[in-house]
């Protein structure tokens, strides 16, 4: 058990040196950072979905930016698609599953907003169909997903790419991502220093 325990830490580590190590995809994270914080000076909003665990991480990361995350300041527009679960079971119940992040986007997505969608896979079809009418709507979409970044890399502006193919290690890396996320908007728009 000890070994199963320390091997889990390490490939959590050695996913985040990976990320550490890619100028890319840092570079990335800023370029995702620098457009969300303008569209908040422009008075926009951020809209965020994913399944499961992913769906978790979106509510997560909504929070911070509502509330706080490093300091007490004005509360930042930001809502999880996966939180209205009358809203949810309408559209699955009387559309289609596939239709649940969509609909709401054509519901609540104003031109300029920025949509996050989480996938592992990027496969995810009801976040693919997400982007899709965040395209209609010119919306801004970035996605997190796993190394591949599936269909869902085609369909953003931005994707934001972990490397690795481990479904527990990319979600881990995408709540820090988040994090970075709601520090450098948080810092830029509120900051002190």
């Amino acid at each position: 058990m000890n070994r199963s325990i320390k091997s889990q830490i390490s490939d959590s580590i050695r996913v985040k040196k990976t990320i550490l190590n890619n100028p890319v995809l840092i570079k990335s994270i800023e370029t995702v950072a620098e457009r969300i914080i303008a569209a908040y000076r422009q008075g926009h909003k951020l809209l965020l979905a994913g399944n499961g665990g992913s769906a978790a991480d979106a509510q997560h990361i909504a929070g911070e930016m509502v509330n706080r995350f490093r300091f007490n300041r004005p509360a930042f527009p930001a809502m999880a698609l996966s939180t209205d679960t009358s809203v949810l079971t309408a559209i699955g119940n009387d559309s289609a599953f596939d239709q649940v992040f969509a609909r709401q986007i054509q519901a609540l997505g104003t031109e300029g907003d920025v949509f996050i969608g989480i996938s592992t896979s990027g496969h995810s079809l009801n976040i693919i169909k997400a982007l899709q009418a965040c395209g209609r709507k010119h919306i801004l979409r970035i996605g997190l997903t796993g190394k591949s970044g599936g269909k869902m890399k085609a369909l953003c502006d931005c994707c934001l790419r972990v490397p690795s193919t481990d479904t527990p290690r990319i979600q881990e890396a995408h709540i820090l991502i988040g994090h970075i996320l709601c520090g450098i908007i948080e810092e830029t728009i509120f900051g002190q220093g």
